[in-house]
C-alpha cells in the first residue's frame, strides 16, 4: 500500500510541477507560451519523446537500459528517407520494413543480453556507436532530402476539427465503460472500491481537460497526427503493463530476478521480447522525426536517449526496476517538452538548458531514492 500511495503522491508533484512550469513560462512570454499554436507545437514535440519513453519504461522497469535509442532512431529515419527520396519506394512499403527492422535491431539488442548475458550498458553503448556509424555511412554524411508530402503528413499532418472531437468523446466513452467493467469486477471479488463520486469528480476532471485541450487544438490546426499516435500507444502500453502476463513478469523481472526465475518465468524470452518492442517503438519516432523535420539527417536523435531516459526518471520509473507506469513516463516526457520549448522561447542559452534539465533529472532520482528510504 506505501508503495502506491508513493506513486499517487509522485504524480500529484507531477502534475502540480505541470502547472508551475506552465504558469511560470506563460508569465515570461506575456501568454504566447498557452497560445493554441505553441501548444499544438509542444505536444507535437511531446510525442517523439513521449513515445521513446514508452518503450524505455519497459526497459528501466526490467531493471536494464538502452543508450542505443537515439542513434536507432536517427538511422532508421534516415533509412526510411533514404527508402522515399533516393529509392523511391511506395509509403506503405517504407513503413513497414523500417518496423519490421526496428523489431529486428532490437531484438538483436536483446540477444546479446538475454542469451549471451552482455550488460546492457555495454551492449546498447556498443549499439550507439554501431548505429550512428551506420547512418553516417548510409547518408555518406548529408541530409537525404526533401521527403514526398505523404510522408511528411505523418509527422506534420492534422485531424479535422470535427474528427478530433469524434475520436476524443468516443475515447472518453469507451474509457467509462472499461472503469465502471473495471468496479463491477472488483465488487464482484470484495474488493476496496474508492467511492462514485469520488471517481466521478477524478474522471470528470479527466474528461474536461481532454475536451478541453482538443478544443484548443483545433483553434490552431487540429489535433496533431503524432499526438493521436502518442495517445494510442499510451493506452496500449498502459494496458500490457498492468493487465497482461508479459506486463507482470516485466514487473516481476525488476523487482526481484531470482523471484522471477524460481516462478517459472521465462525471463529471457521475456527479456529479448521487451528490446524487441522498444525496437519497434523507435522505429515508430524515427518516422515521426523524420516525416516532422522533411529529411534524414546525419545528426537526427542525438542525446534523444538521454530525454527518454529522463522522462521514464522524471515519470517515476526507478532506475533499480520493478516501479513505473507507462502514463507515468509519457508525463515525464510532457514535462522535458515544456521545459525545453519554454527555454527555446526565452532564447535560454543552451549550455544552461542542458545544465538545467541534467539538475532535474539528478532531483528526480534523489526524490525516488529518499521515497524507497520512508518505505
Amino acid at each position: 500500500m506505501n508503495k502506491f500511495k508513493s506513486i499517487n503522491l509522485q504524480m500529484y508533484i507531477l502534475l502540480i510541477a505541470i502547472v508551475v512550469i506552465m504558469v511560470f513560462f506563460s508569465f515570461l512570454t506575456d501568454g504566447a507560451y498557452l497560445s493554441a499554436r505553441n501548444i499544438s507545437n509542444l505536444l507535437r514535440q511531446t510525442s517523439i519523446t513521449g513515445i521513446l519513453a514508452i518503450g524505455m519504461a519497459f526497459v528501466i522497469i526490467a531493471a536494464e537500459i538502452d543508450l542505443s535509442v537515439g542513434s536507432l532512431m536517427g538511422l532508421l529515419g534516415g533509412f526510411a528517407a533514404i527508402t522515399n527520396v533516393w529509392w523511391g519506394w511506395p509509403l506503405s512499403l517504407t513503413i513497414i520494413v523500417t518496423l519490421v527492422l526496428g523489431l529486428l535491431l532490437g531484438a538483436w539488442n536483446g540477444w546479446w543480453i538475454a542469451y549471451q548475458k552482455v550488460p546492457a550498458f555495454i551492449v546498447t553503448l556498443a549499439g550507439m556507436l554501431a548505429f550512428r556509424g551506420i547512418l553516417i555511412g548510409l547518408t555518406n554524411g548529408t541530409t537525404v532530402s526533401p521527403i514526398s508530402h505523404e510522408m511528411t503528413a505523418i509527422g506534420q499532418g492534422y485531424l479535422s476539427d470535427i474528427v478530433g472531437m469524434l475520436i476524443g468523446v468516443a475515447a472518453l466513452g469507451c474509457f467509462a465503460l472499461w472503469v465502471s467493467y473495471q468496479r463491477k469486477v472488483r465488487q464482484r471479488l470484495n474488493l476496496p472500491v474508492p467511492t462514485l463520486s469520488k471517481e466521478t469528480a477524478k474522471y470528470g476532471i479527466i474528461a474536461v481537460l481532454v475536451l478541453g485541450a482538443i478544443y484548443l487544438l483545433n483553434d490552431y490546426r487540429g489535433v496533431p497526427f503524432p499526438v493521436l499516435l502518442l495517445a494510442l500507444l499510451t493506452i496500449i502500453g498502459t494496458f500490457v503493463a498492468r493487465k497482461t502476463t508479459f506486463g507482470r513478469s516485466v514487473y516481476a523481472i525488476g523487482g526481484n530476478i531470482d523471484a522471477a526465475k524460481l516462478s517459472g518465468i521465462g525471463v529471457e524470452k521475456v527479456r529479448l521480447t521487451i528490446f524487441a518492442i522498444n525496437g519497434f517503438l523507435v522505429a515508430i519516432a524515427g518516422l515521426i522525426l523524420s516525416a516532422r523535420l522533411g529529411a534524414g539527417a546525419p545528426s537526427a536523435g542525438q542525446s534523444a536517449e538521454m530525454d527518454a531516459i529522463a522522462s521514464c526518471v522524471i515519470g517515476g520509473a526507478s532506475l533499480a526496476g520493478g516501479i513505473g507506469s507507462i502514463y507515468g513516463v509519457v508525463v515525464g516526457a510532457f514535462i522535458i517538452a515544456l521545459l525545453d520549448n519554454g527555454m527555446s522561447m526565452l532564447d535560454v542559452p543552451t549550455f544552461w538548458q542542458y545544465i538545467i534539465k541534467g539538475a532535474i533529472l539528478l532531483l528526480a532520482v534523489w526524490f525516488d531514492t529518499m521515497s524507497k528510504k520512508k518505505v
